[in-house]
């Protein structure tokens, strides 16, 4: 059940409010603060999903009350209630990091859409922050050849900066870790990172998921839904496979880069996104140019950083790091004692030509944690990681 904090002066409108989300959603439970310094008190003490909150109150104004919000409990959304000569101030509070606001009286069907949209992206937030306490973990960069070593420097002078990404390299090189690095390490780390495996999603689905959709834009919309652009507003959207999407995407994408906004599909009222794009391909985008499949366009907006990903068979000495960091990994995740590899076992591992990149020398290793002995012998590698 979704928790809703109604936070306004006036009594007649603060019941309004209440009637309409309580009779909107049974699942909606929704409490009420008479004031500011009331409605900081009871976001302290408890946990809400979302706040609608007034901007002109007395003893604390709404502006004072998302600041003091903001401190204490960042990811809830805030919608403000904004009077007509309070809209330049309604604005202002979006920069501030409020979700969106709406004027009084409230419009019944902008009031409920707002609502939705603002709860969307709440469970995405939260979805987001709890896969960023594994991201450290799970996306290290292990490796100290030449060839890492220059990735590494170049994130550093990268990631601080919103200047878009074009990464490249054949699969299960590590493109998805690049951009969790860039991420991290960015001015946008505490804000969404949404990814987008555009491979994996058919065509005629692309642009909804992307941009969203409002009820009865097709079949299957039987409401309005936010799409991953919005859901990465403030932070970062991570474009993988880039190079499978559709020219009509592709087109929508384009605008979205150059005016900073987009439009649901079915919809023609422009958003407001604040993204910083990064993509990623394994294909070569200018041969998929020369062949029409990829607008040049679009090119030049994105590879205003090119990161090229070496494959494993380019980074050999890092093989013996990798085994190392897989192992202990490995191991720790199904509960197993920590397992050694002997130097030929990793001499031999070394020679090996790595077609699957990391993501193959992963599932090699752990084939030989659970079948090779305590210490993996170069007879283990023979026998259980044959190629």
């Amino acid at each position: 059940m979704s928790k809703i904090l109604v936070i306004e002066d006036e009594a007649a409108i603060r019941r309004v409010l209440v009637k309409i989300l309580s009779e909107e959603n049974d699942a909606y439970s929704v409490e009420e603060a008479e004031d500011g310094l009331k409605g900081i008190e009871t976001i302290k003490n408890n946990d809400y999903d979302l706040v609608l909150c007034d901007i002109k109150m007395p003893k604390m104004d709404g502006v004072e009350v998302l600041e003091a919000a903001r401190k204490i409990k960042p990811e809830i959304p805030f919608i403000m209630i904004s009077g007509h000569g309070d809209l330049d101030t309604a604005v202002n509070t979006m920069r501030l990091g409020a979700f969106d606001y709406i004027s009084k009286p409230p419009d019944l069907n902008r009031l409920l859409t707002t609502v939705r949209n603002a709860l969307d992206r709440k469970v995405l937030v939260v979805e987001n922050k709890n896969l960023k306490k594994k991201v450290s973990k799970n996306y290290e960069m292990i490796g100290e050849s030449n060839e890492i070593s220059l990735i590494k420097d170049m994130i550093e002078k990268v990631a601080p900066t919103d200047a878009r990404v074009l990464i490249t390299g054949s699969n299960g090189t590590g493109k998805e870790l690049v951009a969790h690095w860039l991420h991290e390490k960015s001015a946008r780390s505490a804000e969404p990172f949404i990814e987008v495996n555009c491979a994996a999603i058919p065509s005629e689905l692309i642009e909804s998921e992307l941009f969203g959709h409002v009820k009865g834009a097709f079949t299957s919309a039987v409401k309005d839904r936010a799409g991953k652009f919005e859901a990465a507003n403030k932070g970062t959207i991570f474009l993988d496979e880039i190079g499978d999407m559709s020219l009509s995407a592709q087109a929508k994408v384009l605008r979205a880069l150059q005016e900073s906004k987009i439009s649901r599909v079915g919809s023609d009222k422009d958003i407001k996104v604040d993204v910083r794009v990064i993509a990623a391909t394994n294909k070569d985008l200018k041969k998929e140019i020369e062949e029409g499949n990829f607008r040049e366009d679009l090119y030049h907006r994105l590879a205003v950083i090119l990161i090229q990903v070496p494959s494993l068979n380019d980074r050999r000495n890092d093989i013996p790091l990798l085994i190392e960091h897989f192992s202990n990994k490995i191991t720790e995740e199904q509960g197993m004692a920590a397992k050694t590899f002997s130097d030929s076992a990793i001499k031999l591992l070394k020679a090996y030509d790595w077609t699957g990149n990391i993501r193959e020398l992963r599932n090699v290793v752990e084939r030989l944690i659970i079948l090779g002995g305590q210490n993996v012998s170069e007879d283990d590698v023979k026998l259980f990681a044959s190629k």
